[in-house]
Formats: structure tokens, sequence, C-alpha cells
């Protein structure tokens, strides 16, 4: 997700020179059960130097094999497993090295000859996990972990993952507790290691396996909020005080999963997990996965709970996508094995909905209140309203290619490039036909329909149900005839942003002086400000501009991305300092001046605005149904 939430520009790419197809050396997978089960033994002790020691027992037969590195990773919908972490591998059998070639044309791809009277090929290496951010998201700290089983794997290519079985295993630190998608082997406790402090688990698929990473840590808490196909909240943190809960905090989870099971109708799943790791130390994520999700939040998540509204919608939207994603998916993200090309076409369904159920979840659950639910949209509508000149060659169905092409590297002009637009842009192309879906059926049906009809089929069914671009159009009519297909074609498109619901839902964008509360909490958590709808940039901690928009203000005067700002006005720059020179422009005729520093090099630039400070709210319009509360209300 990404983005408003963490998980949005976290991740980097670690992919070196990715294949983007396979290579013919290797064996295409089949739909065969592979013999035998592998066993998988991680070591998650080395919390120094963060390393992941795996030791894996494969059962062969004598002749090639060739073994895979997991590539493309759902969720991420790119090739961007971390290949360039995997060192040391050494194989052996029988006491004796057997020697491995990399393909030359899959990086992720190693051949091996295996000699006769050889049944067991015994696999040591480690994954050498960033040791900080400028190497890809941190997954271990001295408090906690974050163990993703695709990146201590190596598995058996000519196979479809959901026939190869591992038994997976990792050693913990002393004293820590776990949690995550697996079942726990036969006797086994529960979110805690066994005496030896090793967690066992029993034998899945590696389609499973991938699809259940795990959360360990020092300081942990478990809180059930459903008790028929449990869900539990799965808490681990920096420190023992941010696990500290109200029951009114836990309360708003619990109505989350009784929200979501009201608008969809259905379980796919036998139990979920929340992981969520309240931290400043472990790299931020918000990942889905069929049975479990991994989250990160601020450390005052639960104890400056006011403060952090903002962060709140991570959790609906990733259990959204246990049934938008992982049980109903695009069948172009429905690949045999994880080294097989996805393709991202289907975005705008997959995450672009989810956003806006994530939204419409915080709403209905209280995890957000109405009004900070609509501050949140005005924030997401105030960026299509000014903010994305790329839609003059751009539109949204070609961002979908953008976690290939981008990886989530940050981007000199976003508002430009664009990149992943599917997702917000994605989110008010739903609210547009909510909105229609309203208007069509005199305010009888709508998307909740919809979910339930789509994502809500097929009851405690785990088995993936596929569907493409037609199977949507056709589930929109049965809830209110119209030419659904031309309508999202549309708004997938046009180069411009499909804004439209806004009215349609009975509100509109409008701008003030005055920050909305939630607003306040965002820029706080940033730890900087959004001047694009007056100056146009924004900044960053410390006054460094983290975005400029392609031909505003600030771009034509010389401001550029990076660029610090020393002084405004000839005043030392200070957040009120320049929000004071805003507001004096107001009412004067001069220039604003800027002292930029650019590296080594200091220049002075002036951006003739006379506009005031520009915050967005959405307001009613008068004599239009109000769509968008009734969207917002829970359900009875």
């Amino acid at each position: 997700m990404e983005q408003q939430f963490a998980v949005w520009g976290a991740v980097l790419s670690t992919v070196a020179g990715a294949a983007l197809a396979q290579s013919p050396n290797v064996p295409p997978p089949v739909d065969a059960p592979y013999a035998g089960t592998i066993r998988l033994e991680v070591d998650a002790t080395d919390l120094q130097r963060h390393i992941f020691r795996v030791h894996e027992e494969i059962p062969v037969t004598a002749g090639p094999l060739t073994l895979l590195y997991p590539q493309w990773l759902p969720g991420s919908h790119a090739p961007r497993g971390p290949i360039s972490s995997l060192a040391g591998l050494v194989a052996t059998a029988g006491g004796k090295r057997i020697e491995w070639k990399r393909d030359p044309l899959d990086v992720y791809a190693f051949h091996f000859d295996i000699p006769p009277g050889v049944d067991t090929l015994k696999l040591d290496f480690q994954y050498l996990s960033p040791q900080q951010g400028s190497q890809g998201r941190v997954v271990m700290t001295p408090d906690m972990l974050n163990l993703q089983w695709n990146a201590t794997a190596l598995y058996p290519a000519g196979h479809f993952s959901s026939k190869i079985t591992f038994v997976p295993s990792v050693k913990l630190p002393n004293g820590w507790q776990f949690a995550g998608g697996l079942d726990v082997a036969e006797g086994a406790k529960p979110n805690q290691p066994d005496a030896d402090g090793v967690a066992r688990f029993k034998p899945v698929s590696l389609e499973t396996l991938v699809d259940s990473p795990l959360y360990a840590g020092r300081h942990f808490k478990r809180i059930e909020l459903a008790a028929k196909n449990p869900v539990y909240l799965n808490v681990v943190a920096d420190s023992a005080k941010a696990l500290e809960t109200k029951p009114e905090q836990v309360k708003a989870h619990v109505r989350l999963v009784e929200q979501a099971r009201k608008l969809f109708g259905s379980q796919h799943y036998d139990h979920y997990d929340f992981l969520l790791a309240l931290t400043d130390q472990l790299g931020g994520i918000g990942l889905e996965h069929h049975r479990s999700s991994e989250n990160s939040g601020d450390l005052g998540y639960f104890t400056e709970w006011d403060k952090n509204a903002p962060g709140r919608g991570l959790l609906p939207h990733e259990f959204t996508h246990s049934w938008n994603g992982k049980f109903r998916r695009p069948a172009s993200l429905s690949t045999p094995n994880f080294n097989v090309p996805m393709q991202d076409d289907l975005l705008w369904v997959y995450e672009g909905q989810t956003q806006y159920w994530g939204f419409v979840l915080a709403a209905r659950s209280g995890m957000w209140t109405l009004e900070q639910a609509r501050d949140a949209l005005a924030g997401t509508v105030a960026t299509y309203t000014t903010n994305r000149p790329g839609f003059a060659w751009r539109n949204v169905q070609d961002t979908t290619n953008d976690p290939t092409i981008a990886a989530r590297r940050a981007l000199p002009y976003r508002s430009w490039q664009m990149s992943e637009d599917y997702y917000s842009a994605g989110q008010l192309i739903w609210l547009a036909v909510d909105a229609k879906l309203r208007e069509l059926s005199g305010g009888k049906r709508s998307l909740d329909d919809f979910a339930r009809g789509f994502f809500g089929v097929d009851d405690g069914s785990w088995v993936v149900n596929t569907y493409n671009f037609d199977d949507v159009a056709a589930a929109l009519n049965k809830v209110a005839p119209h030419d659904w297909a031309s309508f999202l074609r549309e708004r997938l498109d046009a180069h411009q942003a499909p804004l439209d619901g806004v009215a349609g839902s009975g509100w509109k964008l409008v701008y003030t002086d005055k920050p909305s509360a939630f607003q306040k909490e965002a820029e706080g958590k940033r730890k900087g400000a959004d001047y694009t709808a007056s100056l146009g940039f924004s900044l960053g901690e410390g006054g460094v501009v983290s975005d400029v928009l392609w031909d505003g203000l600030a771009f034509n005067a010389g401001v550029t991305p990076t660029s610090t700002i020393v002084a405004v006005d000839g005043r030392a720059y200070k957040p009120d300092v320049l929000k004071d020179a805003v507001t004096a422009a107001k009412t004067g005729s001069a220039p604003i001046e800027f002292l930029l520093k650019d590296g080594v090099h200091y220049r002075s630039v002036r951006i003739d605005y006379h506009g005031g400070l520009r915050y967005p709210h959405l307001e009613r319009i008068e004599g239009q149904p109000d769509r968008l509360t009734a969207i917002l209300s829970p359900r009875k």
C-alpha cells in the first residue's frame, strides 16, 4: 500500500539485473507434486549482524536439478526478490560438496548435477538482511524481527509452488514470542518457541509458506478480536510501554473485523493474524497476505492514540486484501510459481478498490471519525486536483506498470512522472462507481452489493478465485445495469484525474487557511508541510524540498527537489516563519524571497504568490444527496 501509509516509499529495490522472463535453461512449472518434503531451518538469533542463517534439506534424485530463489513476490507486484542479499551458498550430499552454477540469463536460478546414489541435497546459506534503510527495509533489530520466508528459501524449478511441501522452523532469541499465519507443529505452543528456542510449524506448500510471514519480538502482545474464525492483533514493539492499550482502542479493532465481515459476508481464512510492529527501528511496511498482514506503526499508535489517526488507515486496507487480492485475484497476478512474471494491469481493482474500502472501513469501524475520513479523502482529492499534471501524458491504467518501472524508488518529479496512482486514483474511480450505483438504484444498491457478490462468494474457501476485466464489469452490471465497461475504461484511460465521484457523492473540494486536526497530525508525522496548492512544493524535515509541482510557481522560479530552504524573506527558516511569510504576502505585493542551499551552492529565488495558506477540505453541495455519509456510516 503505496502512498499515504508507511508501505508507500518504504521498500527499496534489491534486484540485481532481474530477468523479466525465465531462462530457457529453467524447467517451466507443471501442476505435479514434487517428491518428498523439504526441511527449512532458519536461525534468526544473530541480531547484531542482521543475519538469517539458513539450512535446507531437499529430497533429490540423480541428474540435473534447478533451484530457484523467489523473484516475483505477491503484494510487491514486481520482481523484487532480494537475490543480492543471498550469500554463502554451499551445497553438500553425503558429506561431499556439490557445485552449482548460476544461470547466465536468470540470476535467480541455480543449476546442480546430482550424482548417482544421492537422495538428499543439503544447502547452507545466509540472508544478509539490510543494516540500514539505504540498503533496503530493515527487518531485524535488537527487539524484533520480521521473517519473510521467501528471502530464506530455495525451491525446485519445474513445479507449481502449491505442489512443493516445506516443513519450516525458526530459532529465535531467548525469551521472544512470535506470531504469523502458519500453524504450529503438533504439541507446540502458539506464539512461544519450544525449550531450545525453536518455533516449529506444520508442513505447508511453498505457496502458503511465502504467504505466511512471521513477526517475533522481545515485547509482544496478542489480542483476540474475533472468536469464530478467530482474528488476532499481534503486536511487537520497541518497548513494553508501547503495548499498553485502552478498551476503546481494542474495540475499534474489533469493530473493524465486524464491519469487514458485514461488508463481504464471508471469511476466506480459518484464522487471521494482524502482525503490527510499533517501532522507529524496524523498516516500515504494509503488506497483505491471505491469513495475515505485515504492518508497522508509530510507537505511540496506542499510547498517543489522539495524535495518530492518519496511521490507522493501514490495517483496514491490508485486512481488505484477504478478500480483494488474495482470495479474489486478477488472473494475471495468479502465477504458478514465484519466478513466472506477473502482469499488473488490474491493480486498480486489487489495490484501488482496497484503498477505497480501507478508508470506508476505517470510518465504519471508528478507527476514524466521519470528519477524519472526510479530511483524509480531501487530501486525496486535492492531490488529483492540483498535483498530477502528469495526466497530460499518462493515465491511471499506465501507472499499473510502475511497480516494475520505478520499484518504489524516490522520484525527482512525482507530480509529472506519477507513480502507482492506481492506488489513490483507483480509489476515486471506485468512489465514482459507488456514487453511480446509488444514483442508478435510487439509493437501494451500492458498491457494498458488489463487494458481497464478487468477493464474498464461496464462504470459507481459501482457493484462489481469479477474475479479469470483463468479470468486474459483469458483476457491476448485476448490481445495477449500465455500460460499466465503458464507464471504467473512460476513467482508466483518460488524460485527466477521475474526480467526478466527489460531486457524485454530494461533496466538493474547497480550500481554507486553516488545516484540520487530521492534516496537522499527518504533517507532524511527515515532519514537513505541503504547500503544493499554494507555492507549488512540499517540504520534509529541516526545510528540505521533497517535491516540486511540475510547471508550478516554485518550479518556474527555479526551486528543485532536495533544495534546502535556509531563509525566507531574510529570516532563518523555521516552519512558522514560512507560514507567516505566506500569510503576510496575501495582503502585500512583494514576492516571497527564499535563500536555497543546493549542495555547496547558495542562491536566491522569488515566488510571486499572494493567495495565502491553502488547506483542502470537503464541503457539502447544497441540494445534492449526501451519499458520502451513507458510504462511510457503519453497517448494522
